[in-house]
């Protein structure tokens, strides 16, 4: 379809809650949204595209097509919109990486003696799927504390077909399982331990705590005291189970706490989950940044992290309040089978919680990104804002520097894959101005720099792929006209800068202006250069001057030019040195004839060696 098909098609949708899926020219589904009304949120991909970020405008240059489904409310449309996540795993989705390599614990519940492990993912094999709750380590301790304190079996015999055939094992004289491979031990008893080890997994302690000593007090009072001091023995196991929390971060936590990063190259999202007021650990999930706003990754990050969890906290703090927080909140209840509630906290002990998970998410983005990250991604951000069809590996910057009509001067300074390159800084005098003229200045400043590129100059051959100019529309301008004298065509803005002298935004040679402010990064960037550019050309004219003043003094003697003047200078140092310097030094510099003319202008009449 064409662009103008899309628009049409997207304002002719209903104004209903819905899901609608972008797909390429090959039919890939791109990127899955979920919309309150489906015209309003579709139509906006294909209007006022200056607006949109840079990942968006990227997605919307590939979509060919796309399809829409209505759903019955925006509760629905959300949970919609999660599953074809998971099932499409679209390229411009926030995508949480897979589980990152947390097991699940797996129960095959259609066996008739099932038996819990260890399990990479989850299947769809009709077993249930508990976690993941960490690394192997951790889940696999959980299993082992389940399987002690219930007495489940640990051998590899496969019930019924094994049982009576063999005396029991160790672990069963060690009272460590209940021996199940004996023909006596009914099924029922071994359903009955794993479903109370299920309920544990779910977090149920207390359920399981009170039925176990219901079933003890009964044995008592039946006198069958070898059953209740069993029942007792794994009660306490259990409740040991519980106050030691073997398990990982994020297992029956009370309270998980969200902190967001968003940096240059990546950002990161920091779970810190506590347990009865004491931190049980963190998880951390680093993706590439897009562009995307908090609001937009958090509620991916809610949807993706907690729907792949068997166990869910009560409580799950916010750094900003989300706009469809209500339906997440929905969605995570009926997973959880109890409320899960999202807050925002403003103020208070649980605000410094959030800032303490921001900065651990901060620490780790920024250890894991290199400044070639950095810069390359700052290179790839100042190419989308001035739609140039590449990130600028090499970019020259210019300014003037003048006191008056004399001594104008200028720095061209060079930045190559986003550092300064202070080996192929070039300066130039330039001449024959009457007076100062920014405009004439910049005019003989690009003119001469692309004449030594044309003439074969080898510290000219480079050329950039970005000209910086210091000043506005106009200076710009001056400087494309200047480029066409030899048919290039290379993208030139200037650099206006606000009442403090910093640039505040580019600007076209047509007079458009491109915001930089709101980028950080990109904003420093090119502060950067400014300051480097301007300081490289005040310090040249600083130079320059300097050494036309301590010239022009030795001009004025009769027989001294540019050339004597200079070995003067190279061999003195000064013109008080030169002053001091007696006949047969100068002589040692300059012709005698030239020598005593200097040796007598600093010399009053009659005055003898």
């Amino acid at each position: 379809m064409t662009f103008e098909e899309l628009k049409e098609k997207a304002l002719s949708l209903p104004l209903k809650p819905g899901v609608y899926l972008m797909m390429d020219q090959a039919g890939t589904v791109i990127y899955v949204g979920k919309a309150k009304a489906l015209k309003n949120r579709v139509s906006q991909y294909f209007h006022d595209q200056a607006s949109h970020t840079e990942k968006t405008r990227a997605m919307v240059a590939q979509i060919d097509h796309f399809d829409t489904i209505v759903a019955g409310s925006e509760f629905e449309a959300l949970v919609l919109e999660n599953s074809l996540i998971k099932r499409h795993k679209p390229r411009y989705n926030i995508l949480l990486k897979d589980d990152k390599g947390y097991p699940y614990i797996r129960l095959p519940v259609k066996e008739a003696y099932p038996r819990f492990s260890l399990q990479g993912r989850i299947a769809d094999d009709g077993a249930r799927y508990f976690g993941p709750f960490g690394g192997r380590h951790d889940t696999q301790t959980i299993l082992d504390a389940l399987r002690v304190a219930l007495k489940l079996p640990s051998c590899g015999k496969k019930f019924p077909r094994d049982q009576g055939k063999e005396r029991p094992c160790l672990n069963y004289h060690m009272g460590q399982c209940d021996g199940y491979c004996r023909r006596e031990v009914p099924q029922s008893q071994h359903r009955q331990a794993i479903d109370q080890a299920v309920r544990l997994l779910e977090g149920k302690f207390g359920e399981v705590e009170k039925d176990l000593r219901s079933q003890m007090e009964q044995a008592a009072e039946n006198l069958e005291f070898e059953k209740a001091a069993a029942l007792r023995d794994r009660l306490r196991a259990i409740t040991l189970l519980g106050k030691r929390q073997k398990v990982v971060a994020g297992y029956l936590a009370d309270t998980d706490v969200l902190g967001l990063y968003t940096g240059e190259v990546r950002s990161a999202v920091a779970v810190l989950h506590f347990r009865e007021g004491e931190l049980a650990g963190r998880d951390l999930e680093l993706f590439p940044t897009a562009g995307e706003e908090a609001e937009e990754i958090l509620s991916a990050f809610l949807v993706q992290y907690y729907g792949a969890r068997g166990l869910l906290p009560r409580q799950i703090l916010l750094p900003e309040e989300l706009e469809g927080g209500a339906d997440i909140s929905r969605l995570l209840s009926h997973q959880a089978g109890r409320k899960v509630e999202l807050v925002t906290p403003q103020r208070g002990a649980k605000a410094d919680l959030i800032r303490m998970a921001r900065e651990n998410a901060q620490t780790e983005c920024e250890r894991v990104t290199t400044g070639a990250e950095r810069t390359a991604k700052i290179l790839t951000l100042l190419a989308e804002k001035l739609e140039l069809p590449a990130p600028p590996r090499r970019i020259e910057a210019y300014d003037i520097s003048n006191t008056g009509a004399s001594d104008i001067v200028a720095a061209m300074t060079v930045f190559e894959e986003g550092k300064p390159r202070k080996g192929a800084y070039r300066y130039f005098k330039l001449r024959d101005l009457d007076g100062p003229d920014d405009y004439a200045s910049m005019d003989q400043v690009i003119t001469r720099r692309f004449r030594h590129e044309k003439e074969g100059d080898e510290d000219f051959a480079r050329r950039p792929d970005l000209l910086l100019i210091d000043g506005g529309a106009t200076h710009a301008e001056v400087a494309r006209k200047a480029l066409r004298q030899y048919g290039l065509e290379i993208p030139i803005f200037g650099m206006v800068k606000d009442d403090r002298h910093r640039t505040r935004a580019l600007v076209s040679p047509q007079g458009q202006e491109i915001g930089i402010q709101a980028v950080p990064a990109l904003f420093a960037f090119i502060g950067q250069i400014q300051e480097e550019t301007h300081r490289s050309a005040v310090g040249y004219h600083h130079k320059s001057h300097s050494k036309s003043g301590l010239g022009s003094t030795l001009e004025k003697i009769p027989g001294i030019g540019e050339s004597r003047r200079k070995k003067l200078l190279k061999s003195f140092g000064s013109v008080k040195a030169i002053k001091a310097a007696d006949l047969q030094e100068l002589e040692a510099v300059l012709p005698k004839q030239a020598a005593q003319a200097v040796y007598h202008y600093f010399r009053p009449t009659g005055e003898t060696q």
